[in-house]
């Protein structure tokens, strides 16, 4: 059974001190020698016999010694069974420790001898070391015997109720050997491991769910009582019970929480929705048959629409932020939350699990967390990276958004052996976009000329799939292939052939020269595969090679009998088709190759001949009906295959699974079960002294107000006077959370002084509320405390009734990061958690909560290390990722001087930022170096607005080279670079050869810094040096972010004085202007999101935040008047707030002043 090490006392360190009993080249007396071999049967292992039917402790434990080490080693050690079971009664606790392993391994073998020693095992049961017991009911589980069951059951459950926890583990083990042997205990077995999963010691939980996993997993009921205590320990638990516990609860949360995503799906079916992330890689069949029922497809959304609003509890739907129709359960929450620390595991077991966790139950805009991990765990074992990566390439199909940030991390190194080369083809064939494809392909062309040939052939291949997905580069990566057909390696040319041929069955009108350049290579091709193709090219585009086709056939013909079977095949192909067309030329050849198919060999030969013959040669002279529509079967057009990643089914399984691996069912392999339509009862999992802490948003009256965000962060981990033993970790996984407050906590101390323009009357009302937040803070953590429960105060009971009671509610998917960064919640939310602070506090003195408030002392949550290495905060979920010419995710970005960003966006404020894709993305080039200055050069450039992959802060900006003039153009690349200060530049990749009339594309990354300062560039290349000047629009500066419509009002409210700017624009008619034409014209100017409208129309809000600084910017437009609109800009930075309101007055005026 497997074990952790760490858990096992019989850790046999000892053996080690011998290292000669681990090579073969030893005395020849020695037992464990090889040469016991060649010792008589009846001399065998003598001494060793001598040893254990010794007085002397030394001489039994050097025997045991070197029993244990041949058995270590594959020798078999079965005949000395009599005499080590002997020894089981040895009072030296050594002897009896390595005697027991020697049991557990040949008492299934010698159970007759085993069964003699039952009284001594017993006996052992109740013996004061911890040790014996757990080994000797380990031997009793191993017997394999069924006359001794009842006496097993009863030491298994006795071992139940050990004071040992490594006795009860132990039980937990024998469980399912027990239910094996006899399946007719399982209703004991099942109050057993009922009694092991309630076990308050983080040792025995993870072998009690794997009795439970093994014996009754149906049995969920078991569960739901432990459900809070299993995510509170999980944490602590071993290694391999975290991946146990893991597992079993994803399974659970499947059956117990409804879909994450149902709601984005149904809004991605009614157009309504951005496109999902995990889209197929191919979609040519998935687009056709999404039409096919829109009738049915209707009902089936709006049905799945209704029951998740009704599960969800809010019914709203709103397109532009389909999160916000999601509730998740506060349990669900709760396990999302306290896994996500394991993602800095050692262990890459526990690693995996939580990432298929994350994969199978958490909410797609949260998945992206377990990326960096995953990449993280590629720096391990070539054993472990071929799970990963695969894993990775499976997940890349249907999540492709989360990796493309890490392209580069999957570049192949020399060193891969060849099934990882292979993985990782496959993964950045799939992550494959229009922005990355051309760094893509540079990496593709090295590997081309690897010695690796079958590496070489999947290079090929993919750059086949990559022509076939992505239609802007299907001409070059056709050029390329087609130029791969003069290299010197035949089998590089053979599947370069085989390759071309699939992607001709697309525009084999276009490139007809090409098919008669591949008709030539039929003479130097041996690889079947290759050759097949160049005949079926032939035989189906005969029309187009009508001279050539006849002659492709008569040399077929002549090597016919030589040909391997499945280029036989394609001959008969090749001959009813040319006589379908060119009677005259092949009638004679056609009928000498079914002559010689007749009497081939191989029967699929001999049986395709005589059915072809029949159609174009029918014995009775007359024609069939087959025959008259012989052109109709045989000529008719063929759809083009789409190339499929072989990791695309993996899906089906669960990940990590063996079964994942295989691409197959493996023995024993549960399906994951379907998520429920209508969310089961979640009180069934109310249970007293397990209730975590509430989650942000929920009832902690920072989310209420402003007033009572200052101050708490600190205070609610500095209460440590009534802290479980629990509590540490929780605060841990408090402290990790992706804002780095603790959870439910507001602002900072200082956050809340910098945006101090409160009034004295805010400032006292949060002065009186600070007591009450404290207090029932604190309760609230300490009620997830199993240790503090028994002995917990009233008051402190009557707060866990108070948790149950509203532990069924959920929070809100838009409060997404609400597990972990404390965002606001409804008014009425926010009134009743007010009512129940109210009363909590009359239920406690008032001198209790002065004494607590004064022992908490001041502090600001620092960033946790996780968030180090998971804070992908700064990737937004939607949007094109463009691919960089230089450096990737591990390359330093721009340093962050300390206390810089925080000033400019208040805490609580980015807590409730979500950031999203652009609104609208500006495809036109507009010219930066025009021919003559280049000297032929000419170059273009457009904002994509999507973020750099080499910093966040950065503007990517797509540059687009031609060659206008007549000779070709090399070493195109940046020199001298003049920035203003604290200006940062990524260079494009230099552009080796540029042909005339060719174009070719660069990304520059540049962070401006937040200001509209122009770059100064040198630009090089063969034909010389040009100086360039790129200045950005202010609207490029900023990228869209999403709020909610009260955050919206708080932080304009903020942001008055010398951050608003404002004006008045007059001669536009309300009546007259679109609303979407309206809202059009503000994204195109502005990088911004629209956050929400008035029902009346008279009011637009739209939100920002700057690339560097992180700064909001807010946009409101009013409507006062019919002819009079209102412009509204409220920005930190004055100087970006001028200029965004001067951009956009001068675009409303030019579009739609009268």
């Amino acid at each position: 059974m497997q074990q952790n090490s760490a858990s096992n006392p019989f850790a046999m360190s000892t053996y080690v001190e011998r290292p000669q009993m681990g090579l073969d080249v030893e005395f020849g007396a020695d037992p464990a020698s090889g040469a016991a071999f060649f010792q008589s049967d009846g001399r065998k292992h003598d001494d060793l016999k001598q040893m254990l039917d010794s007085n002397k402790d030394g001489l039994k434990l050097e025997a045991m010694k070197r029993i244990i080490g041949m058995i270590a080693r594959g020798r078999d050690a079965s005949d000395l069974f009599p005499a080590v079971v002997k020894n089981v009664v040895s009072k030296n606790i050594e002897v009896k420790k390595l005697v027991y392993v020697y049991l557990v391994r040949y008492a299934e073998e010698q159970q007759d001898l085993a069964l003699l020693s039952i009284s001594t095992f017993q006996r052992a049961l109740k013996d004061p070391n911890q040790l014996i017991r757990a080994s000797a009911l380990r031997v009793l589980s191993s017997i394999r015997v069924s006359m001794i069951v009842p006496i097993v059951m009863l030491a298994i459950r006795d071992s139940a109720a050990d004071l040992s926890p490594y006795v009860r583990k132990t039980a937990a083990h024998a469980i399912p050997k027990l239910y094996s042997l006899d399946a007719d205990q399982k209703d004991e077995l099942v109050m057993v491991i009922e009694k092991l999963l309630s076990d308050r010691t983080t040792l025995v939980v993870g072998s009690a769910v794997m009795a439970f996993d093994e014996v009754c997993p149906e049995r969920v009921d078991l569960i739901h009582k432990n459900y809070r205590k299993l995510c509170t320990f999980l944490l602590d638990v071993d290694e391999w019970g975290q991946v146990i516990i893991i597992n079993m609860l994803t399974r659970y949360a499947r059956t117990q929480f409804i879909d994450p995503n149902a709601d984005e799906d149904d809004l991605v079916n009614d157009g309504l929705g951005e496109t999902p992330v995990n889209e197929r890689f191919y979609d040519e069949s998935s687009h056709s048959s999404s039409h096919s029922d829109d009738g049915s497809s209707d009902e089936k959304n709006k049905s799945r629409t209704n029951n998740n609003n009704n599960g969800g509890g809010n019914g709203s739907k709103t397109p532009s932020s389909p999160s916000n129709s999601y509730h998740i359960d506060v349990d669900h929450r709760l396990l999302l939350r306290q896994t996500k620390p394991l993602l800095q595991s050692r262990n890459a077991s526990v690693v995996m699990a939580v990432a298929q966790l994350y994969h199978h139950v958490a909410p797609r805009n949260e998945v992206q967390l377990i990326a960096k991990a995953l990449i993280r765990l590629l720096r391990s074992h070539k054993e472990v990276q071929s799970v990963v990566l695969n894993c990775i390439a499976s997940m890349s199909t249907k999540r492709k958004a989360i990796f493309e940030p890490h392209l580069k991390s999957f570049f192949v190194r020399t060193s891969d052996p060849t099934h990882i080369k292979l993985l990782k083809l496959d993964i950045l064939t799939n992550l494959a976009s229009a922005g990355s494809i051309s760094l893509i392909l540079r990496e593709f062309q090295t590997y081309i000329s690897s010695s690796d040939r079958s590496f070489v052939a999947a290079t090929i291949q993919a750059i086949g799939r990559c022509a076939s997905s992505i239609k802007e580069v299907t001409e070059t990566c056709l050029s390329g292939l087609v130029h791969l057909l003069s290299n010197h390696d035949e089998h590089v040319v053979a599947e370069s052939v085989v390759v071309i041929k699939r992607l001709l069955q697309t525009k084999a009108a276009e490139h007809f020269e090409i098919i008669t350049q591949m008709a030539k290579l039929i003479d130097y091709i041996n690889v079947p595969a290759a050759r097949a193709a160049i005949i079926w090219l032939i035989g189906e585009y005969n029309e187009k090679v009508p001279l050539i086709a006849p002659d492709v056939l008569r040399k077929m013909a002549k090597s016919f009998v030589d040909e391997q079977d499945v280029v036989k095949l394609q001959v008969l192909n090749l001959g009813v088709k040319l006589y379908l067309t060119n009677p005259e030329q092949t009638s004679l050849l056609c009928q000498y190759v079914f002559t010689l198919a007749r009497y081939d060999p191989n029967y699929d030969v001999r049986d395709r001949a005589r059915f072809l013959r029949q159609i174009i040669f029918p014995a009775s002279g007359t024609s069939s009906v087959l025959s008259q529509h012989a052109r109709q079967v045989f000529l008719a057009s063929k759809p083009a295959p789409v190339p499929e990643s072989k990791y695309r089914d993996g899906n089906t399984f669960q990940l990590g699974s063996l079964s994942h691996y295989l691409n197959m069912p493996a023995t024993g392999y549960k399906e994951l079960p379907a998520f429920p339509v209508i969310p089961p009862d979640s009180s069934v999992r109310n249970i007293a002294g397990f209730m975590q802490d509430k989650l942000p948003g929920e009832d902690s009256p920072s989310g209420h107000s402003k007033d009572t965000s200052g101050r708490e962060g600190g205070k609610e981990k500095g209460a440590g006077g009534g802290k479980g033993f629990l509590s540490e970790s929780d605060d841990k996984s408090s402290a990790y959370s992706e804002s780095g407050s603790s959870s439910g906590s507001g602002t900072s101390d200082s956050e809340s002084d910098s945006d101090g323009s409160g009034s004295s009357d805010e400032e006292e009302e949060q002065k009186q509320q600070l007591p009450k937040v404290s207090s029932v803070k604190e309760r609230l953590v300490d009620a997830g405390s199993n240790e503090l429960a028994a002995t917990s105060s009233p008051v402190k009971a009557t707060t866990n009734n108070n948790n149950n009671a509203t532990g069924s509610s959920g929070t809100s998917d838009s409060e997404d990061s609400s597990a972990y960064s404390g965002s606001s919640s409804s008014d009425d939310s926010a009134s009743g958690s007010d009512n129940e602070v109210k009363k909590n506090e009359s239920e406690m003195k008032p001198e209790k909560l002065k004494e607590e408030q004064e022992k908490q002392p001041e502090q600001t949550p620092a960033k946790g290390n996780l968030d180090l290495l998971l804070d992908l905060d700064d990737i937004p979920p939607i949007g094109p990722v463009m691919t960089p010419s230089l450096g990737g995710f591990l390359t330093p970005g721009t340093p962050m001087v300390a206390g810089q960003a925080a000033p400019l966006q208040p805490q609580h404020a980015r807590n409730r930022v979500e950031l999203v894709g652009p609104s609208h993305i500006e495809f036109k080039h507009k010219e930066l170096l025009n021919k003559v200055s280049g000297h032929g050069l000419h170059l273009a450039y457009r904002f994509t607005r999507s973020p750099h992959l080499y910093s966040s802060s950065m503007c990517s900006i797509e540059l687009q080279f031609q060659n206008r003039g007549e000779k070709e153009i090399t070493a195109i690349r940046l020199g001298q670079k003049t920035l203003p200060a604290g200006m940062q530049l990524n260079e494009f990749a230099p552009i080796s050869v540029l042909q005339p009339q060719q174009t070719a594309s660069g990304v520059l990354g540049v962070d401006f810094n937040d200001s509209t300062h122009a770059v100064d560039l040198e630009l090089l290349s063969s034909a010389g040096s040009s100086r360039l000047q790129l200045k950005p629009p202010v609207g490029e500066l900023v990228r869209s972010v999403q709020i909610g419509e009260s955050c919206h009002r708080e932080e304009r409210a903020k942001l008055r004085g010398m951050n608003e700017h404002q004006c008045e624009l007059r001669g536009l008619r309300q009546d007259l202007i679109d609303v979407a034409a309206l809202r059009q014209k503000v994204f195109e100017s502005i990088n911004v999101a629209h956050t929400h409208s008035s029902s009346s129309g008279q009011l637009h809000c739209f939100a920002g935040q700057t690339l560097s600084s992180k700064s909001l910017v807010l946009l409101t437009l009013h409507w006062k008047t019919e002819d009079a609109l209102t412009l509204l800009v409220n920005c930190e930075k004055m100087v970006i707030g001028s200029m965004v309101l001067n951009e956009l007055r001068n675009a409303l005026q030019l579009s739609f002043a009268m």
